[in-house]
This record gives structure tokens, sequence and C-alpha cells, in this order.
């Protein structure tokens, strides 16, 4: 009897660890399906993209996609470097400006040996495919087309009696515009949001030096064209416009973090105009019924200071351990025809002729179309971000805020802003 006991145990724990070994194998085999995908963005973008995801899963039943989402692009850095330091990146990783810095990291993997096979670069436009190419080596995959831009309130101006901007206003006629804004807008409703005091206002400032035509990087010689003068007209510019009641105090600027629709002053009807990427109206739009619109940066008629730019990049780590399975749904996302209709323009207008074939149905992406048409004949190639691109943006934020609060004074304020370009170049 105990060798028949003994020998039932024995089985019973054999059957327990066989039942042990598929499961986990079984989730191995689960494990091994699954892409994760890191990016950030509005609740719009998130429904896009899962959206795009169910439709990639039609065809590819055993892929799963999951993504990993944050709400604006320093929080998602920040969760990024994290997980690639301890060893646990995602598979696709959304980049922005910043991706020089991360194939310099060795974080990024090139892509070229997908080119033309997995990933069908010959739909995808040449410039759009540049954008992505680092140290002569493909590393990301433009999401889109974008501009950086102005947006309004349509119907809040129209409500107050005042007539709508015109899409291009030298820094005079807008000027004048916002004035004529305050005086018919009630108290506590400001003409323009501080666009200065945006996490993402390294944009704005970098406009504003191509305006004067000294560009903030200058790739062949590693220098900048910048002195602290040019900065601290910046910081004057917006000085004048804080002290005649054109933008917000800084306490009530500060009060939004302009990270999506939901921290947006705009929507919240506290400004009537604020600063986006072209590609961020349809979420802004889906969180208001007023209706939005755009229009461009002051001067860009007269010195074509504007520029398209590559939305986002679609990157891969390289310690990804299923880089073909990556690179397979990137090629879904920016070139099939279903992506486009459910992503629409939310990271940029498709770079892909196929993607394009579509055309626009959304009213929202259209707008988006006919201003990116409107602005094309005011603007010129981008020029290169300037090396640590993350920390200058940062860093330039709260030295804006030093001088917004007046801790610092202009020139103060110029002079940190030259030295922290200096800084970034030797880095």
């Amino acid at each position: 009897m105990r060798i028949v006991s003994r020998l039932i145990i024995g089985f019973a724990v054999l059957t327990a660890m066989n039942a042990c070994a598929k499961k986990a194998q079984d989730m191995s085999d689960a494990a091994d399906n699954v892409i994760r995908w890191a990016y950030w963005g509005s609740e719009t973008r998130v429904k896009r993209s899962q959206t795009a995801i169910e439709l990639y899963r039609i065809d590819n039943p055993e892929i799963s996609v999951n993504s990993e989402v944050s709400g604006g692009a320093g929080d998602h850095f920040t969760k990024v470097d994290t997980q690639l330091a301890g060893g646990a990146g995602p598979d696709i990783i959304q980049m922005g400006g910043n991706i020089a810095d991360y194939v310099r990291r060795g974080v990024l993997l090139p892509l070229d040996q997908f080119a033309g096979g997995t990933l069908d670069t010959q739909a995808i436009d040449p410039s759009a495919l540049e954008s992505g190419v680092v140290d002569g080596r493909l590393y990301g995959v433009s999401t889109g087309v974008t501009m950086a831009a102005l947006v309004y309130n349509k119907s809040l101006i129209e409500r107050h009696g005042v007539p709508l901007p015109k899409i291009a206003q030298t820094y005079t006629e807008f000027h004048d515009y916002l004035t004529t804004l305050k005086a018919k807008l009630p108290q506590g409703i400001y003409p323009m949001q501080d666009i200065g005091a945006q996490p993402s206002n390294s944009t704005p400032f970098g406009y504003w030096l191509r305006y004067n035509g000294a560009p903030l990087y200058i790739e062949e010689t590693n220098s900048t064209a910048m002195t602290s003068m040019d900065a601290k007209k910046y910081l004057d510019l917006f000085k004048d416009y804080r002290d005649a009641g054109l933008i917000p105090p800084p306490d009530v600027s500060a009060g939004y973090a302009e990270t999506n629709a939901d921290t947006s002053a705009l929507i919240a009807g506290r400004v009537a105009i604020s600063y986006c990427w072209t590609n961020q109206l349809a979420g802004l739009q889906a969180a208001t019924q007023d209706e939005l619109e755009l229009m461009e940066f002051p001067g860009a008629e007269e010195t074509k200071a504007l520029w398209p730019a590559p939305s986002q990049f679609y990157t891969v780590n390289k310690d990804s351990k299923k880089p073909e399975e990556a690179v397979r749904f990137i090629d879904f996302l920016v070139n099939s025809v279903s992506a486009a209709e459910a992503l629409g323009n939310d990271r940029g207008a498709s770079a892909s002729a196929i993607a394009r074939s579509v055309g626009a149905s959304d009213p929202v992406d259209q707008r988006v179309l006919d201003f990116l048409s409107a602005a094309a004949t005011h603007s010129s190639k981008e020029t290169p971000h300037l090396p640590n691109d993350t920390e200058f943006n940062s860093t330039l934020f709260l030295i804006y805020q030093q001088v917004a609060f007046g801790q610092i004074d202009t020139e103060q304020g110029g002079q940190q802003i030259y030295e922290l370009v200096q800084r970034m170049l030797k880095k």
C-alpha cells in the first residue's frame, strides 16, 4: 500500500509539474506574441490608436499590441528612460525631435534592414523618410507631417462680436488684434495663453529665432547663431504682452499644464488663442463644443519662418526581442488605408501616398489639410534640433518662468538662455 501511495503521490506531483510547465510555456508563448508600444497623447489619440490596433489584429490575430500611454511627452520619456535603464524597454517607442539623442545613446535599432521589405519605404515621401535618418542610417519612421500653429476659439470670438483673425499677420497686426480682443472679452478671459510658459516652449522660441534670422542650431559647425540679446527680445515680447493684459498673469498660466486638452486654458475657456501642433487639433476639438480654427504664427508670410516637421517617429528598441513584428506593425500604421482612416491626422498628415489616398473624411482633419496647404508657401526646411533637446526644453521653461514671476529680469533671462544653449552644444 505504501508503494502504491508513493506511486500515486509521485504521479500527482509529476502531473502538477507538467501542468505548471505547460502553463509557463503558454505564458511564454503569449508573451512572445505581445508587442509593447509606448507613446504619449490625449484621450482622442488613445482611442484612435486602439482602433488601429484592433484593425491590425483582424489580419494578425496571433499578435497582441499593448499600449503604454503617458499624458505628455515629459512623462513619456521619464518612464521610457527608467524602463530602458532596467533592461525592460518597450518594443516600439514614440520619439519626437529628440530622436538623434536616443540614437547617440545607442538605444534605437537601425531599420535599414527592413526597408523595402517588411517596411514599404517606396510609398513614403522622401523628405519624410529622410527626417528619420541619423548619421546616415534610418532609425525612425515619420508618423506624419505637422506644423506649429496658433489655434483659436472661433465660436468664442464670434460670440463677443470680434472679427476673426487673418490666417497670416505681421507682429504689429497681431498685437493690434490681441488689443481689440482684450477690449471685447469679459474679465477673466484673456486674448492669448502665455505660450512661452507651455512645456513645449522651445517651439515658439525656435520660431522666433528663425523669424529673426538667428537659427538656434547650426549642425555643420555645432554652433548657434543666437545671442543673449535675441533671447532677451523674446522674453521682452511676452513681458510686453503680460504687462498689457494680453496674456494671463504667470500664476494663472501656471494653473494649466498644457499637456493635453484636459489641461488646456483654451479648452477651459480662459483664453481665446493658444498654440499647438496641427496634429493636436482633433484632440482639442473633441474636448469642446466650440469650433476651433488655425492661424499662422505672426510674421511667417514675411520670413517663411514656419516649417513642416515630422510629427513624431515610430522607432524600435534595439533590445526588442520582436523587431520584425514591431516593424511590421509600424508599416501597418504608416502605410495602411484602414490605419489612416482610424488615426486621421492625430500624429500628423500622413507622409504615405497609400494612406493619403483615402483623403480626409473628418472635417477637423480637413481643416488641418487646408491650413497646411495655405501655410506651405510661408514655410521653409526645418533646421536640425539642438543636441540634448529634451533637457534644453525643460530648462528653458524654468528660466522663462523665473522671468514671468519677476525673479530675474529679461536681460538676466536672455543671458541664462544663451549659456544654456552653450552647455547643450558642449555636452
